[in-house]
């Protein structure tokens, strides 16, 4: 067996597992699940359409590649979501469908990294344990970065010293962030490209969340746009992971994107043509109708922005949480530690939130430590229901 994979860490719901084994809830309190990171919003009609008039698509074996369609469909939202200039991207050159972005952000690492030499993969943390396991698995050294309320919840950059700099091959970053849903601006990924070129890196930012943010007019900027921004069209050492898990409420579609460095993305296609991990057809013809449509899109903004202001509402006085910048998240410091308080809320009110340190490693210290993750994933009237009986767990403590 590969060595590597005793490296791994359980991943943080099979601790969480552990930590409700045993434990019988009230059965009066219907379960409420705000631990995962799945959207229960109901997918577009359209889509499901769709999907059913291109099943008979099945009969053929899909391309590494992708459909060129889709590509194209791809290109033009990139260009009109992130106001980048419409020749500087090709769908033959600078994108690959994916299934989605979980898959994706694990292969790259494997593609991309050298394992001869002494590497480091930078991650943000807390983190997507996916980068962690993908750094570990590609033979490389992670290196956590805390992103705390001091640092407005991004890692500092400037923090690291140039030798760790020169050993760093690739780094993961998460825009808008799981789990604090912090943005990053276009000045701080411009001065992250400039690292990149003056490390020789590869910058991999995780994007998936760029579509739930709550103010109309300012949309969350992208690295693809903050290279444009700075005269950079080759997007060189940028690569971006763009979902419609998220965005959409498909997460069982397994239906993502990867685009920007031309030379990187050719490699990657070479890797994934041996990986063997090309997506149907009958989900790329049905993913065209999702990168086409925005209505859809603004509709599930508008449910998470009224869930995000009754549950902050609710919660405010009670625990010390504030909305984030975007995502779906809300990232609270409990009052007790973090285990206990998820461990007795589940027992008390039947309401699973995930232990922020679950999703950290200890790096001077713990950075999720006395925070717990919540995820707005559920109807309004549960989200409600949930941010309710916290409220009344809290009085108890």
């Amino acid at each position: 067996m590969n060595p590597d994979l005793q490296k791994l860490h359980p991943y943080p719901f099979e601790k969480l597992m552990q930590l409700k084994a045993g434990i019988a809830p009230p059965a009066d309190k219907p379960h409420i699940a705000l631990s995962i990171g799945e959207p229960k919003h109901a997918p577009p009609e359209f889509v499901k359409k769709e999907m059913l008039k291109q099943l008979d698509r099945m009969g053929s074996y899909p391309l590494s590649k992708g459909i060129g369609e889709l590509r194209e469909a791809i290109i033009q939202w990139l260009v009109q979501r992130f106001n980048l200039k419409a020749d500087s991207l090709h769908a033959n050159k600078h994108v690959l469908p994916v299934n989605g972005t979980r898959e994706a952000l694990f292969a790259f690492a494997q593609a991309v990294v050298d394992r001869s030499q002494d590497a480091i993969v930078m991650m943000p943390n807390p983190f997507y344990q996916i980068y962690e396991g993908a750094a570990l698995l590609a033979g490389a050294q992670p290196y956590y970065m805390n992103t705390i309320a001091d640092n407005g919840y991004l890692p500092d950059l400037e923090s690291i010293d140039p030798a760790t700099w020169q050993r760093c091959q690739l780094i993961y970053i998460c825009t808008p962030g799981n789990p604090t849903g912090a943005v990053m601006n276009c000045e701080y990924l411009q001065r992250l490209i400039a690292l990149a070129d003056q490390y020789d890196f590869i910058i991999a930012s995780d994007e998936c969340y760029s579509e739930i943010y709550f103010n109309e007019q300012h949309p969350p900027v992208g690295l693809l746009q903050a290279a444009a921004t700075m005269g950079r069209d080759d997007y060189a050492r940028c690569i971006v992971f763009h979902s419609l898990s998220k965005r959409s409420n498909v997460p069982g579609l397994r239906s993502g994107f990867v685009a920007g460095d031309e030379k990187i993305i050719q490699q990657f296609l070479k890797y994934r043509t041996y990986h063997g991990c090309a997506m149907p057809e009958f989900v790329q013809y049905s993913s065209i109708s999702l990168w086409q449509d925005e209505q859809h899109v603004k509709a599930n903004r508008d449910l998470y922005r009224e869930k995000f202001a009754r549950v902050v509402t609710t919660l405010s006085g009670t625990l010390n949480v504030t909305q984030p910048d975007a995502a779906f998240y809300l990232w609270p410091e409990t009052p007790v530690d973090d285990e206990t308080f998820a461990r007795d809320l589940y027992a008390q009110q039947n309401v699973t939130v995930l232990p922020g340190s679950y999703l950290s490693r200890d790096n001077d210290g713990n950075p999720g430590t006395d925070h717990v993750r919540i995820a707005l994933v559920a109807s309004v009237d549960e989200c409600i229901d949930a941010a309710q009986r916290i409220v009344e767990f809290c009085k108890s403590l």
